[in-house]
């Protein structure tokens, strides 16, 4: 029966969590722990540790868990005890997911981890519950998804209809590439068979046409980091990662049909999950096709980053990514927080008429503009760029990434033809990227009048006027026309196609 996601709200007390939080994720592939740090928008784990255990196998045939991986299992486990307390997290939680709810031996299992995890609280997620946290930590990241969401574990598979930012019907399904392996004996094609019937009992699967499909997973974003290795894409971050339709069928098809040999072989394979990637890539091509998506995008968030979505306080889950992650970088390596805004304001009469987005990305620039302020002055630009380019950001996406980098290093000066800056000229179009060469020339005129105090920027006031650029500087407030100052507003006037003029006006 398909079900609502609910999203998971913490109950009295947790909104005012202590500044480390940890969780545990107990699949049937994989443990993992994650420790969080702080109550921000812009989820930062300071500690993440993966053991691939395999405690599903077999649990097609024998209905329990794998007998020789819960020794191991309650080891790993007892480690993630002691390295949580010893960061002081809290709360700390263990979510365990299909096998353990699924197999007869589960109860005892958890038992004996009580034992080795006292005063931890256990929940044993049922498939609903499963679908509400990935849905929850894919919104985080995406929070206008809109489509199919797919979260493939060893033992299941949940998905999510997702509505312009709102969760809808889910549904667990036993595919997850560990139970599918085994239910179709080790073979692809009675794997397909298998896929067709779970999917084909989910009609509302086929709202996502022409939509997107979100992909949430190990085993999946295996699969994209092979795709980033083999394509040379120029930026190694799977969160965000986005293959048109046919380039994912294409991926699938390439990795269903590869013998064991070959996959080792393949850029970018992970050794460990190599039995695993012919059904996860079947999954995906399967999901695609009962979808009809348009596009698949991989997401880093899932089941984790919900559950530490529920003890954010609502404000924090409800502000913009962008942003949240512009600001941090801002007050993590600027001067003077009360900047930002001032340059925003600055500059809105030489972009006037942007749309919402456009404006989004303006203000997260002028947030970011003086991250390489107490970088060496030689490496500033090249530094900031990479600093942007490569942050921790569940918001940004790559696009983003890209055009906030290229107006951080063309405020510091950078070289249009440096090689570091490569990445931007796949990543960009060129309208954007002129975009990113004006909005970085504003910035550097900005900051050579007020040498980065909103007190100077004060005095000083853009304006266009028909095919002019106006620069009018306040006598007597610090600031004048000096033959930098006159070089880049010139500079600016000509990346925006206009005649620049300096003004003084008497105070």
């Amino acid at each position: 029966m398909d079900t609502p996601v609910r999203t998971w709200q913490p109950g009295p007390g947790l909104a005012a969590a202590p500044a480390r939080s940890g969780v545990v994720d107990l699949g049937s592939n994989s443990v993992r722990l994650v420790v969080f740090e702080g109550l921000g928008r812009n989820p930062q784990a300071i500690f993440n540790e993966k053991a691939v255990l395999g405690l599903g196998r077999g649990l097609q045939s024998t209905g329990r868990l794998n007998e020789e991986a819960i020794g191991p299992a309650l080891t790993v486990l007892a480690r993630y005890h002691a390295v949580a307390r010893a960061m002081h997290a809290d709360p700390i939680e263990v979510l365990a997911t299909a096998a353990v709810r699924d197999a007869s031996n589960g109860p005892d299992f958890v038992a004996a981890l009580e034992s080795r995890m006292p005063g931890v609280p256990i929940r044993i997620l049922t498939g609903e519950q499963e679908a509400a946290f990935s849905a929850a930590g894919v919104l985080l990241g995406f929070p206008g998804a809109d489509g199919i969401l797919g979260d493939i574990g060893g033992g299941s598979l949940e998905v999510v209809r997702l509505d312009a930012g709102r969760p809808g019907r889910s549904r667990s399904l036993p595919l997850g590439v560990i139970r599918l392996a085994e239910r179709s004996g080790g073979d692809v094609v009675r794997a397909r068979a298998i896929c067709e019937e779970e999917l084909g009992a989910v009609p509302w699967l086929a709202e996502g046409a022409g939509r997107d499909l979100y992909l949430v997973g190990g085993a999946w974003r295996a699969l994209a980091r092979m795709h980033i290795a083999q394509t040379g894409y120029p930026l190694a971050i799977v969160h965000h990662y986005v293959l048109r339709r046919e380039e994912a069928r294409d991926l699938a098809g390439v990795v269903m049909a590869a013998s064991r040999r070959v996959l080792e072989r393949m850029p970018g394979a992970p050794q460990k999950r190599l039995a695993d990637l012919p059904f996860a890539a079947l999954a995906m091509r399967r999901l695609l096709r009962a979808t009809g998506a348009a596009r698949v995008v991989f997401s880093a968030n899932g089941l984790r980053e919900g559950w530490y979505a529920g003890l954010l306080p609502e404000a924090e889950r409800l502000a913009d990514p962008l942003l949240s992650a512009a600001r941090e970088l801002a007050l993590r390596w600027g001067r003077d927080p009360g900047l930002p805004q001032a340059l925003l304001a600055w500059t809105d009469p030489v972009f006037a008429g942007q749309d919402n987005g456009a404006r989004a990305l303006r203000e997260a620039a002028c947030w970011v503009s003086d991250i390489g302020s107490h970088d060496h002055p030689e490496y500033r630009a090249e530094q900031a760029f990479l600093r942007i380019l490569r942050q921790h950001g569940v918001g940004l996406d790559h696009h983003a990434r890209a055009f906030l980098a290229l107006v951080a290093a063309l405020r510091y000066e950078a070289e249009p033809g440096a090689p570091w800056l490569a990445p931007t000229r796949v990543l960009l179009d060129l309208p954007t990227i002129r975009r990113a060469e004006a909005l970085g020339a504003a910035l550097r005129l900005a900051y050579t009048l007020c040498g980065g105090t909103p007190a100077l920027l004060a005095g000083t006031r853009l304006e266009r006027q028909g095919g002019r650029l106006v620069l009018r500087l306040a006598e007597g407030t610090g600031v004048f026309a000096g033959e930098s100052v006159l070089r880049r507003v010139e500079a600016l006037g000509a990346a925006l196609g206009l005649e620049a003029v300096v003004q003084v006006e008497e105070d």
